[in-house]
């Protein structure tokens, strides 16, 4: 595609990898059971497409999610890190691999770590084994310890550990003993979601069917024991779900183990998404991989990205999109960070919602910084969707 000025390139990437063990009960996320030949034939066609998009990315952070990344082989790996360090994609300040407690193994985290993988996310979700069977889980709870310390032993100082509460048949006092353990293992990152009831997930039909049951005051009991043990813990929220630690010395409003990836999206920035189903969005256009594994290997072994959709949405859509993102981070929006990305004022164009916000006790409007209150935090769907433009 012609020389690229380093300036303009795109320093953020996503690798969808969409193979599971076995699909989680409260999963929605495109996924599927990793049979081995289309395996091989996702590793090729991946490979491929980093090709296709190499030489307009310099990534200084790279995020392999799922799905379970870490299902690939060894020899899997080796071939996508391989073509990786090939097309000049290595080097990455930040580079994350989701994993499950069941498929790390020391093998496997020193190649990782050995290639420039520096971060990890281990999706422990919770330590009381009849809830991981709740979930449909595939690991137990004595893996997450065996894990977390092969990580260690691999040289990984910059780890995350998934939660879920307000699980069915979740009490307070189990979420609390989760929580004591998550935090005595001493990772760098926590993240922690309520338990979503998705349409097409079986946990979706056992709440239809009355089997699993919503109770909303329980699960803001669990979010505030959340925020005080975090706290408590030595963790700074900087987003609705995510908590990190800061290295010594640091107290900046996002933490300095905050994950950097995440925070470029939620700031609106470009980053490609490469694998079946992956969303990117490149220089304002918005685009999905198709949402199936064999379909997403067919247009690539033909040469081509298998993109299902494109989407360009006008300057005012886009930041009302950038502002219902944004939001979600504690650190709300400066309002001169916020002009200077988008070009809108954000109390000119959004006045009213601000106003609705404030009087709501949702949100705050602090010299040059709106920001969403600790109670707004647990409305920020709601609240992102009150700027978004048509």
């Amino acid at each position: 595609m012609g020389d690229v000025v380093e300036e303009d390139v795109i320093r953020h990437l996503y690798v969808h990898v969409p193979f599971c063990a076995r699909k989680c009960g409260y999963c929605a996320f495109y996924s599927e059971a990793g049979e081995g030949a289309l395996v091989s034939r996702y590793v090729e066609a991946l490979v491929r497409e980093l090709e296709l998009v190499a030489g307009d990315l310099r990534p200084r952070t790279v995020f392999f999610g799922g799905g379970t990344p870490s299902l690939l082989t060894l020899g899997q790996w080796e071939r996508i890190l391989k073509s990786m360090d090939r097309l000049g994609l290595l080097g990455a300040a930040e580079w994350t691999v989701e994993c499950n407690p069941a498929t790390v193994s020391p093998d496997k985290a020193k190649l990782l770590r050995d290639w420039g993988v520096n971060r990890v996310s281990m999706g422990a979700q919770s330590f009381d084994e009849s809830l991981l069977e709740r979930l449909g889980r595939v690991h137990s709870r004595a893996m997450i310890y065996k894990s977390f310390d092969v990580l260690r032993a691999a040289g990984f100082e910059n780890v995350n550990v998934d939660l879920m509460f307000a699980i069915p048949g979740q009490t307070l006092e189990t979420w609390r003993a989760t929580l004591g353990e998550a935090l005595a293992l001493g990772s760098e990152h926590l993240s922690c979601y309520e338990v979503i009831y998705e349409e097409d997930t079986p946990l979706f039909e056992q709440w239809k069917g009355g089997m699993a049951r919503v109770d909303e005051d329980l699960a803001c009991a669990m979010y505030d024991e959340l925020l005080g043990a975090a706290a408590a813990g030595g963790f700074q929220q900087y987003e609705v779900a995510n908590f990190a630690r800061h290295l010594a010395g640091g107290s900046a409003e996002v933490p300095d183990r905050a994950c950097r990836h995440n925070v470029n999206c939620w700031r609106g920035g470009s980053f490609y998404g490469l694998g079946p189903s992956a969303a990117g969005y490149v220089r304002g256009a918005r685009t999905r991989n198709r949402a199936n594994t064999t379909l997403y290997c067919e247009e690539l072994e033909r040469g081509r990205r298998a993109i299902e959709s494109s989407e360009e949405l006008g300057p005012l859509a886009r930041a009302g999109e950038i502002a219902a993102f944004g939001l979600r981070m504690t650190a709300g929006w400066p309002l001169e960070q916020f002009r200077q990305r988008t070009g809108f004022d954000l109390p000119g164009e959004w006045r009213e919602e601000m106003r609705r916000m404030i009087a709501l006790g949702y949100g705050e409007l602090n010299g040059e910084r709106f920001h969403l209150t600790r109670e707004g935090l647990r409305f920020a769907d709601w609240a992102g969707a009150e700027f978004l433009r048509s």
